[in-house]
């Protein structure tokens, strides 16, 4: 099983941006598990497959099953991204082993509808590291409207002998989004 010491979840709603008033309220949440490094103690371990295969699944069902209390439909999500923090004892693969498995990342794409690969940060770090969420649109990773990026932090993870795992979505894209569309550059360029 997984040991989960707590969830955290952030959400943030943006209702002016650049002095002017948002058309759609843009919302972005992150949550997060603070879990015990399995690996925490033991050294160089070389297969990781098996606490993998165990944990990823159950952070992945546990992650989506809280999102889901602040959204009410995988169509109110258009971007999404994911992040692990390891505690300064642990393997910065420790962090990456949790949410580089399709047992992980497929559950929650599969629950919001998405198709683009989720992007990512993995790192070390002590308490009250910044968990940071680069998203992409959820089906068109190209999509420059919906690079966006979420930060939260708790102040007292991760301990030396956990993991912080997140996942984050948005309700949309920046609020005024104003540098085009990479495809269309694309296009004036020549290159398609």
């Amino acid at each position: 099983m997984v040991e989960i010491r707590k969830i955290f979840t952030t959400i943030e709603e943006t209702f002016i941006e650049g002095h002017k008033e948002v058309e759609t309220p843009v919302k972005m949440i992150i949550t997060a598990a603070v879990i015990k490094n399995p690996w925490h103690g033991e050294g160089y371990v070389e297969n990781l497959k098996p606490e993998i295969d165990e944990k990823a699944p159950i952070l992945g069902e546990t992650l989506v099953e809280e999102l889901f209390k602040y959204i009410n439909s995988p169509d109110e999500v258009e971007a999404f991204g994911k992040a692990a923090t390891v505690g300064v004892d642990g393997e910065i693969e420790h962090a990456s082993a949790f949410i580089h498995t399709l047992k992980f990342g497929n559950k929650f794409r599969d629950s919001v509808e998405g198709k683009s690969i989720l992007s990512f940060t993995n790192k070390r770090g002590g308490p009250g590291s910044t968990i940071t969420i680069p998203m992409v649109h959820k089906n068109d990773d190209s999509k420059r409207s919906h690079f966006v990026t979420f930060e939260t932090r708790i102040d007292d993870a991760p301990r030396q002998d956990e993991i912080v795992v997140a996942i984050g979505v948005s309700t949309g894209g920046r609020p005024h989004p104003r540098t085009g569309d990479r495809h269309q550059d694309m296009k004036d360029m020549g290159l398609l």
